[in-house]
């Protein structure tokens, strides 16, 4: 009885300060986002900053699910920092609880935040983003001739006519939808003929459709409501070559994982970011073994800053290597299954292996 009454007591300690850590770290960066968006769109027609307010808020749980990592980490050690600043590591070691026993319920609190930003904030943020995309977009629509090279992909169809590159300022629906696209047109020779730009394209089945079209050819051009430009490009691929992982719910993306490769497409991102879902509260809870192997020890003053700056830096060298290895696996050079588990692996043998060692000698 004991036990379960200081496990539930250490297991609502690290969610309270974890809940506090994110609803802090979510005032500070609303702000931040707020102010960078407000300084972009102040001039385009129709700013409001309720408009900024309500886009910036519609992106945070896509940035604070970049974060979430990082969360667990400061949340897990100031857990440990605060029982041991209090005594109460001490009391609980002294009274033969061991290191397993109290680090467990923060390890199930990391678990658990780790399954609930997958299973619930993922999902959430994938469809506000997406929201928030087309807002700004609306906010910035009638600027097709802004499109430069960064803005999103560039892609080439093909077809019997001849090939026609597409870009757009904003990929919007998952790739299906474009926002102040341009589409060149080649002939055989691969000459320009052609130069279509239009505020909206939509993907349809053998065609793009274009609203609010202007064209240009032989120096003259010529606005029209609607137009379309063929094309034998499927949806799949152009999701796959254009969508962002990131704007896909956790959900949905082994169905699109599935169809991808079903058309011979690898879809290496969209399964690199599967993977690396999966593995997110397993990598929470080698973020708590690393917060544990620096913040445990009794600490002095003047000792705090020392482990806090080295669990620090032992926890940014570990997002450093997942997301290097996470871009192998994007690329292809490793499997996605590996890329996402081998510095989870890693790092929870680190923390056990350096544990044991100093509680079991």
């Amino acid at each position: 009885m004991m036990g379960w009454t200081l496990g539930r007591y250490f297991f609502f300690r690290y969610v309270a300060i974890t809940i506090w850590f994110f609803i802090g770290l979510l005032a500070l960066v609303f702000l931040t986002d707020f102010t960078e968006l407000s300084g972009r769109t102040t001039g385009l027609p129709g700013f409001t900053y309720g408009t900024a307010m309500a886009i910036s808020g519609l992106r945070m749980p896509m940035i604070m699910l970049q974060t979430v990592p990082f969360v667990g980490l400061f949340s897990a050690m100031a857990t440990l920092v605060s029982l041991n600043r209090r005594y109460e590591l001490v009391i609980a070691r002294s009274a033969g609880v061991s290191a397993w026993q109290f680090l467990l319920p923060c390890c199930i609190g990391a678990l658990l935040f780790g399954v609930v930003s997958v299973g619930i904030i993922n999902p959430l943020a994938a469809h506000a983003f997406s929201l928030s995309e087309q807002i700004e977009t609306e906010l910035r629509s009638g600027k097709s001739n802004t499109v430069s090279a960064d803005a999103a992909p560039w892609i080439r169809q093909k077809t019997s006519s001849g090939d026609t590159i597409i870009g757009a300022r904003a990929i919007l629906d998952q790739g299906l939808e474009m926002a102040d696209a341009v589409f060149f047109i080649l002939d055989q020779q691969g000459n320009i003929v052609e130069r279509k730009d239009a505020a909206r394209a939509y993907l349809r089945d053998g065609y793009w459709e274009l609203q609010d079209v202007k064209t240009f050819r032989n120096g003259t051009i010529q606005p029209v409501a609607s137009d379309r430009v063929p094309t034998n490009l499927k949806p799949e691929f152009v999701q796959e070559r254009l969508a962002r992982p990131e704007t896909i719910p956790f959900y949905d993306l082994p169905g699109k994982i599935e169809v991808a490769r079903s058309f011979g497409l690898k879809a290496n991102a969209f399964a690199m970011q599967f993977d690396s879902l999966v593995a997110l509260p397993f990598l929470l809870v080698a973020m708590t073994l690393i917060a544990a192997t620096v913040s445990m020890r009794f600490a002095r003053m003047g000792q705090s800053a020392t482990m806090i700056l080295g669990g620090v830096v032992a926890g940014f060298l570990l997002y450093v290597v997942s997301v290097l290895v996470k871009a192998f696996g994007v690329a292809g050079f490793v499997p996605t299954a590996i890329a996402a588990w081998v510095p989870v692996v890693v790092a929870m043998f680190f923390g056990v292996t350096f544990l044991l060692y100093k509680e079991d000698g």
